[in-house]
């Protein structure tokens, strides 16, 4: 978000360098001399790539400004933003994971383009300091639970398709098991190895997780989220999960794209890739398990900057400009499977399967009503980023292998996931 980030895991042939010396010999950053007629973007995707390409070449034919579209892997992309920062060598606009205290001085104001009220943009879920306006989010992201309706089809489960009557996890997990049993499938559950994603493990069971408190740095979480820790390392046992997804980094999405998994714990960002991808089996999204929470984890898909640089800025901060356009957004939402960032837009997806237009539809009502600390975890990164700090999720997952591993028990794990994140803080 994270794809979360996260969830936006693109990868290219080209290595870190090559990423880099494309942005440096195309940005022109600091120079005043790069050709003020070709500007870069850099983001991070899968499958979510054709909306950008069709607005650029929109773009150019109306602006005769190119844009040259990098799509860099999401491991390390904020390792090559960082790298690109020191190089002078920043790419002229960007979709971003998250902001760093390292280059957010070199974005532009974004405020013209967020409070043109013509793009009825949702103020509440932009970056800004002060009247600044760091970044727009490209969309809004939410965790979700899918299933293989097929195989529950085959066992005769039955399963809730509205949000407002949702399971319980424990009544999920029976249903699940009972599928599996019937039908010889090898898994349960998968579940995304993501800091972003345990959050909604979490919040679902009641937990408050990892917040910052009044002093600016993370309080220990309550003993609810101790349970549900506790709780979630219960069910990675290869049988209910895999152990592999969250201690040696096995695919969720192929392994629940195989069809031996009765359901998948992920995100809205899955849809596209599910709508083309999966013919060998039925699959829909179903309302995420409250217990007692009814919860998500909400955040942004991808933040949108325009750099500083020199000659290029102008033409940069106008490519945003035209993408939030909502004529131009539209299209953009449409093609590339988001849940938008602004309002009042009329959206028609482009898929043909029925399942992945109600995903949409589920999504949205699932966001609506949500408890409001789903999106705590994006309002925590945004304290950080005004207080000049660089904290990263990453040990999350590393001490939650750990414990997954059998090397730690819950409350040794909660308490090395805050001990990590606050000796980040200086």
């Amino acid at each position: 978000m994270g794809i979360s980030a996260s969830a936006r895991k693109g990868w290219l042939a080209a290595s870190v360098v090559g990423a880099l010396v494309l942005g440096a010999c195309s940005s022109g950053s600091g120079s005043g001399d790069g050709d003020p007629k070709s500007i870069t973007f850099w983001f991070s995707t899968s499958a979510q790539d054709k909306g950008y390409t069709d607005l650029a070449k929109e773009f150019e034919a109306k602006e005769g400004i190119k844009v040259e579209i990098v799509n860099v892997p999401y491991d390390g992309y904020q390792d090559k933003l960082s790298q690109a920062a020191q190089a002078n060598a920043l790419p002229d606009t960007a979709s971003v994971p998250s902001l760093d205290p390292l280059w957010v001085n070199q974005v532009q104001d974004l405020a013209s383009i967020a409070n043109n009220e013509a793009n009825k943009i949702n103020k509440s879920l932009i970056t800004a300091d002060g009247d600044k306006v760091l970044s727009i989010p490209s969309d809004v992201t939410a965790a979700g639970l899918y299933i293989n309706k097929s195989l529950f089809e085959k066992a005769g489960v039955s399963y809730p398709t509205d949000p407002a009557q949702t399971w319980t996890w424990t009544d999920f997990l029976a249903a699940a098991t009972k599928v599996r049993e019937a039908t010889n499938a090898k898994y349960d559950m998968v579940y995304d190895n993501s800091a972003a994603r345990i959050r909604g493990w979490i919040y679902t069971h009641g937990g408050t997780g990892f917040q910052l408190g009044a002093d600016g740095r993370f309080a220990a979480p309550d003993a609810a989220t101790v349970q549900a820790i506790s709780d979630f390392g219960k069910i990675n046992d290869d049988k209910v999960m895999p152990k592999s997804v969250w201690t040696s980094g096995q695919d969720p999405n192929a392994l629940f794209k195989s069809g031996q998994v009765v359901a998948y714990y992920s995100g809205v960002w899955q849809v596209a890739d599910f709508a083309d991808s999966i013919t060998d089996f039925e699959w829909a999204s179903v309302p995420s398990p409250a217990q007692p929470t009814h919860a998500t984890d909400i955040n942004l898909g991808g933040k949108m900057v325009a750099f500083s640089n020199g000659d290029k800025a102008d033409a940069a901060k106008k490519w945003l400009d035209f993408i939030f356009q909502p004529a131009n957004y539209t299209k953009l939402a449409q093609t590339n499977g988001y849940l938008p960032i602004e309002t009042g837009l009329t959206l028609t997806y482009p898929f043909e399967k029925k399942a992945a237009q109600d995903a949409f539809a589920l999504y949205i009502k699932e966001i609506e009503l949500a408890d409001p600390i789903s999106s705590s975890g994006q309002a925590n990164q945004t304290k950080l980023l005004l207080a000049k700090q660089k904290v990263e999720d990453a040990l999350i997952k590393t001490e939650m292998a750990k414990f997954v591993n059998g090397e730690q028990d819950a409350q040794k794990t909660v308490d090395a996931i805050v001990t990590g994140l606050n000796d980040q803080i200086k």
